[in-house]
Order: C-alpha cells, then sequence, then structure tokens
C-alpha cells in the first residue's frame, strides 16, 4: 500500500517520528548513589592507591619525608574512603556482606577484596613508619599495600564502566585510564603541598604523569564517544570537567616553571592538582547521573548498534 502511495505521488498523512522513548519518559533508573559520599570515594581511592605507590619509591630511593607523608596519604585515604563508602551503603554489614563471596566477574566483589586488605596494609605501614616499631612488619605492609594500589586508583572506573549509565558504559575503555591519572596527580599534589622541594622530586613526576595521562583519556572520551560524551561537555559537569582541566594544566605549567626551586609554587601547584581531581570525580558522577535522565543517551546509541549489526548482517549475506 505505501508503494502505491508513493507511486501515485500521496504525501504521508503521518510525519516520520524520532523516537526516544514512550512518551519521553526515563528509561534506566538514576542511581541512588549519594552526594558528596560516592564521588569523595573515587578520590579517596585514587588518592590512596597512587600514595601506596608513590611510598614504596620513596622508600627505595632514601626519601624518609616524602615516605612518611605518601604512607600517611595511602592511610588516610583508605580510612576516609571506607567511611564514605559505609556511609553510602547504610549499614556497615552490608559491606562485610560484599566479602562473603568472591565473583571475578564483579566489579564491585573485586574492589571489596582490594579495599579490604589494602586499609589495614596501609595503616600498618605509616603507624610503622611514624612510630619506628616493628619496621620489617611495617616494610611488608607497604610493598603489599602498593601491590593493591594500582587496582584501587582504578578500580571504580571499572565499577563505573560495568553499569548501563550510558556516559560511563560508553567511556568504560578511558575511564581506568582517566582515574588512574587522576589519583596519581593527586598522590603527587598532596606530597608537593606538604614535603620539601629537595624530596619531592618523585611526587613532581608522578604528579604531571598522571595529568597528562588523565589529560588525553579524557580528551579521548569527548573526541571518540560521539553522543554519549555531550554529558561530560554540557550542564554542570561540563563546567565541573572544563574547570578541572584547566587546574590540571595551571598546575602541571606551575610544576614545570618553578616546582623544583619553589617551595611556595611547589605547595600551590600541589593544592591545585589535589583540587583537579576531586573536582574530576565529581564531573564524570554528575556525568553519569545526567545521561540516566535523559532518554536518548540510552535510546539513540541503541539504535545505532541495532543499524550498524543489520549493516554488518546484510553485508554477510550479499
Amino acid at each position: 500500500m505505501s508503494g502505491a502511495a508513493s507511486g501515485r505521488g500521496e504525501a504521508a498523512m503521518v510525519p516520520q517520528v524520532d523516537f526516544e522513548s514512550y512518551y519521553g519518559r526515563q528509561i534506566i533508573k538514576t542511581p541512588t548513589w549519594k552526594t558528596p559520599d560516592v564521588p569523595l570515594y573515587l578520590f579517596l581511592g585514587g588518592l590512596a592507591g597512587a600514595s601506596a605507590v608513590l611510598a614504596e619509591g620513596a622508600s627505595l630511593r632514601d626519601l624518609p619525608r616524602l615516605e612518611t607523608v605518601a604512607r600517611g596519604a595511602a592511610a588516610s585515604g583508605a580510612g576516609l574512603g571506607t567511611v564514605f563508602l559505609v556511609h553510602d551503603l547504610g549499614r556497615p554489614e552490608r559491606f562485610l556482606n560484599m566479602l562473603r563471596v568472591f565473583k571475578p566477574t564483579s566489579p564491585l566483589s573485586v574492589g571489596s577484596f582490594i579495599l579490604a586488605p589494602f586499609s589495614p596494609l596501609a595503616i600498618i605501614a605509616f603507624g610503622s613508619k611514624l612510630t619506628g616499631w616493628f619496621p620489617r612488619l611495617g616494610r611488608l605492609a607497604g610493598v603489599g599495600a602498593a601491590a593493591f594500589g594500582p587496582a584501587l586508583a582504578t578500580y571504580t572506573a571499572a565499577l563505573l564502566g560495568n553499569t548501563v549509565v550510558p556516559a560511563w558504559h560508553e567511556a568504560h575503555r578511558e575511564l581506568p585510564f582517566v582515574f588512574g591519572g587522576s589519583g596519581a596527580q593527586a598522590a603527587g599534589g598532596v606530597a608537593m603541598l606538604l614535603v620539601p622541594i629537595d624530596q619531592a622530586g618523585p611526587a613532581r613526576r608522578l604528579a604531571l604523569m598522571g595529568a597528562a595521562v588523565e589529560i588525553v583519556a579524557a580528551e579521548s572520551i569527548l573526541r571518540q564517544r560521539g553522543l554519549a560524551a555531550e554529558p561530560y561537555e554540557t550542564g554542570r559537569p561540563g563546567r565541573l570537567m572544563r574547570v578541572a582541566r584547566s587546574a590540571t594544566t595551571l598546575a602541571s605549567v606551575a610544576t614545570v616553571l618553578g616546582g623544583r626551586r619553589s617551595r611556595v609554587l611547589s605547595a600551590l601547584a600541589g593544592a591545585t592538582y589535589v583540587a583537579a581531581s576531586v573536582t574530576t570525580r565529581f564531573g564524570i558522577f554528575e556525568a553519569g547521573l545526567a545521561s540516566a535522565r535523559d532518554p536518548k543517551y540510552t535510546v539513540v546509541p541503541q539504535r545505532e548498534r541495532l543499524r550498524q549489526r543489520q549493516d554488518a548482517s546484510a553485508k554477510m549475506t550479499t
């Protein structure tokens, strides 16, 4: 019938509809995670994990002030992060329940088994360094914390990417690099803020490296993820991400130009790195919530993937 109508040149009575969702309603459920608990937990995990690695490097290079500060950041980050996580869960036993079964396919399960040993190891290493008690035990604990550090700094990215929230799921390849780089610049920043410049060399290099990794990975999201990248550029999440990127760039320039010579400039750059890392976590978290609320971020990519599969199937049959 439609073919005949087309042949007679008749206009369609019903215009073509660009469907998004049923009456424009939200399709997926917005995550119920609390703000600021979860963004701060994401930040503190990155800070703690990277600081544990920095502490081991400082120990190997015999930089005692840097080692003490980095071990303190690792222990404090893990302890405070656990507090924010438990507060978001509502009851402490919910965290303990996650340790009852290990599921390698679940980022939440794997993350629980990373955080659970990391926290006591980081605290023991810091306590030993601070008091001088049980140095061998403290050294072993520090090595153990450093071994878990990279995973702690990045597993939360895998956790977000494993959800159906479009802005997080579509960027699941880049988010671990964003989180890892952001954690590294935060760890380096804390050390630059609190350690004399003659011992802060490894911290400066770590912060610069982390800033470069984060900026490149974040730009990759914007350039390669199409519609899914829009929440990172618009509204409140977009403003947060732009502030974080500008602060990271400013801190990096200050570090290169005067971080080795000026104690004040080194401290200011370090504080800016930390602020940028915190802001990045809030920006990514808010972008995910925004993409969950708007149905187009769920429907349009699904339709595009369906079209690609249909095109691929058609090519195989011809």
